[in-house]
């Protein structure tokens, strides 16, 4: 049994993460300001974490795992923590630029994206930080992250279009392409690293595959029973108006989490698995004014 510090712990990624390693059996602390409901099996932790004072100072964790988006969360805990083995941050893909060859290794040059902005300049401090004070330390860069306890409007947009019967309005042909990974895997992977050790510290984790704006779409309607009718939408519409993701394609070599983990979770499995939580737990989602727009602006 492992004592593990996990960084807020009450939305999505975090709190999947709490919820999987305390039903694995280990002692799982979470710290966050108990502003929300607390994952089960987890020990609470009360405070802001940008004012921990001496709360951590007598604990002893054995894994750290980190949500951190700047290098001031990265600082300030590491300033509170006392003894820690194992540090893992969750970063994300957004580090990388547009504007660099894909698909994204490891080496690639990291810096502002576009489409991104202060959100991904953040997280690259963050792994910095990181990177200079605990050099052990690993750092994740995920792709779209997907699965149950999912709180962010994509999945469960077009769930809501299945179940309502709607048309589902695609941005042009459907072609662009996305990269996803599920919260399980995500897990998994990190067992994967704590039992293998890796002399290697920064990782991209995502499925290999990727899947058409379309094909997507498909799944998630098919989770319901049911198959979409899709409006395509060409000229200058903001695709984020009407849609779940920025117009933005781009794809992770995932090739080095493939070494220490060959297998994923298969997409259609996921967004079923997503579906059925979402039909039990639609009030915990941050859903967007999307239908409004495409009815003011798309449909007809």
């Amino acid at each position: 049994m492992k004592k593990i510090l996990v960084t807020g712990g009450t939305v999505f990624v975090s709190r999947y993460i709490a919820e999987y390693y305390a039903q694995k059996g280990d002692d799982v602390c979470v710290l966050n300001r108990n502003t929300r409901p607390q994952p089960i099996g987890t020990t609470l932790i009360e405070a802001d974490r940008r004012n921990l004072g001496d709360i951590l100072r007598h604990y002893t964790f054995d894994l750290v795992i980190d949500t951190a988006y700047t290098a001031r969360d990265v600082d300030l805990l590491l300033d509170a923590l006392g003894s820690f083995g194992d540090y893992i941050l969750i970063s994300s893909s957004a580090v990388y630029p547009e504007t660099a060859p894909q698909p994204f290794a490891e080496e690639s040059p990291i810096g502002p994206n576009s489409y991104w902005g202060r959100y991904g300049t953040d997280k690259i401090e963050a792994e910095r930080a990181l990177t200079e004070r605990a050099p052990g330390a690993y750092i994740l860069r995920p792709p779209y992250l997907y699965g149950p306890m999912d709180n962010v409007y994509r999945e469960a947009f077009v769930f809501d279009c299945a179940s309502l019967g709607r048309k589902f309005y695609l941005p042009k042909d459907g072609s662009q392409r996305l990269q996803f990974f599920h919260i399980r895997d995500l897990c998994r992977f990190m067992d994967a690293l704590l039992e293998k050790r890796p002399a290697r510290h920064i990782f991209n984790v995502g499925n290999r595959d990727t899947v058409t704006l379309r094909e997507w779409a498909e799944l998630c309607y098919r989770a319901l029973g049911r198959e979409p009718e899709f409006v395509e939408v060409h000229g200058d519409v903001e695709q984020r108006s009407y849609f779940s993701f920025y117009d933005y394609e781009y794809r992770l070599d995932v090739t080095r989490q493939y070494e220490l983990m060959d297998s994923v979770t298969d997409l259609e499995t996921g967004i079923k698995e997503a579906w059925e939580w979402y039909r039990e737990n639609g009030d915990k989602v941050n859903k967007k004014p999307y239908f409004e727009f495409i009815d003011s602006n798309l449909n007809g």
